[in-house]
């Protein structure tokens, strides 16, 4: 590789080095169980009971070839594309819960308001009341003090005259005196009668504010309430393949990890009941395909998803050029 080259590498590739940090020998193995390549000295060190142990030329080999590279290209298009969706979603997101937001103030903004004009309204209204009821109690007020000044310019008129009742004669003294007696006893039965009657009451105008009024202070603790909705993740993200780097490698599983399991029953016809199967595959629509190999020949059988019989695909001579032929068919027909 030349330095032009090297350089142009991306910077994470340039660091990767063909041997062995920790032992300063090449890079001669690959283990599959940690996925990282290993020197012969690393074996007996870090890698004693790693049993997948592979040449790693052999993983090498046709790595740039390999079809995983183009699928690694895809899923590195469809992430890049996926985290740009994310990131277009984010921004509507982001936009939408400005709008909430603005909106949201606009709905305080007229609630308030609302608020506002009605107790503005009910303001008015009290305000209103207590104008109407303070100009009765002042006219009545104002009508008996009119009344009663009257009467104390009449008491006055009757003292200044009082004096010059020295100059009349007996008769004169006598009439006048009845005349000041009769009108004093009435102003006198008149203030009785306001004392008895009401009207000297103490009349006081007094303000009750509504108790559902005075509620709000005591009851009310906020405004409102700003709840968080969260909703499923609806985006449509292209599907990208979990844990690519296992692709790069195949790794053959052992005897010990093979574990059978019952997957389907297969109905054998009557007249086929003694068969000898040597081989069987699952199709790629699910059908399955037995190769039968009794005597001197052998037949190829179809059976359907659901285990029936369907058909004898060929027969055909038993030697071993054409079972093995037969099973490289069945090989190929199960891909």
């Amino acid at each position: 590789m030349s330095t032009k080259d090297y350089h142009n590498l991306p910077k994470f590739m340039q660091d990767i080095s063909s041997q062995c940090r920790d032992h300063k020998k090449k890079y001669e193995l690959y283990c599959s169980f940690h996925a990282c390549p290993c020197c012969v000295t690393c074996i007996t060190d870090k890698h004693k009971k790693c049993q997948e142990m592979k040449p790693l030329s052999d993983i090498l080999k046709q790595v740039k070839s390999s079809a995983s590279v183009q699928l690694f290209e895809k899923d590195l298009k469809d992430v890049k594309e996926n985290l740009e969706e994310i990131i277009k979603y984010l921004n509507r997101r982001i936009n939408t819960s400005t709008e909430q937001k603005t909106k949201a103030a606009e709905q305080i903004r007229s609630m308030r308001k609302s608020i506002d004009d009605f107790l503005d309204k009910l303001e008015q209204e009290i305000l209103d009341d207590l104008d109407s009821k303070q100009s009765k109690l002042k006219s009545k007020m104002d009508t008996l003090q009119q009344q009663l000044k009257t009467q104390a310019n009449q008491m006055s008129q009757l003292q200044s005259e009082f004096s010059k009742m020295q100059y009349a004669t007996k008769l004169q003294t006598y009439v006048g005196l009845r005349e000041i007696e009769k009108t004093t006893s009435e102003a006198a039965k008149h203030l009785e009668d306001l004392k008895s009657g009401g009207p000297l009451d103490e009349v006081n105008l007094e303000l009750t504010i509504s108790s559902e009024l005075q509620s709000i202070l005591k009851d009310v603790k906020s405004f409102g309430d700003i709840h968080i909705n969260t909703s499923p993740f609806t985006l449509q993200l292209k599907a990208v393949r979990k844990d690519q780097a296992q692709y790069l490698v195949h790794a053959t599983p052992t005897i010990e990890q093979i574990k059978p399991s019952f997957l389907r029953q297969l109905t054998i016809p009557q007249d086929m009941k003694y068969i000898y199967i040597l081989a069987c595959r699952i199709l790629p629509d699910g059908k399955y395909l037995i190769l039968d190999s009794r005597f001197d020949k052998s037949n190829l059988l179809l059976f359907s998803n659901d285990g029936m019989f369907m058909r004898e695909v060929v027969k055909f001579k038993k030697d071993a050029q054409t079972i093995f032929a037969s099973l490289e068919l069945i090989q190929l027909l199960s891909h």
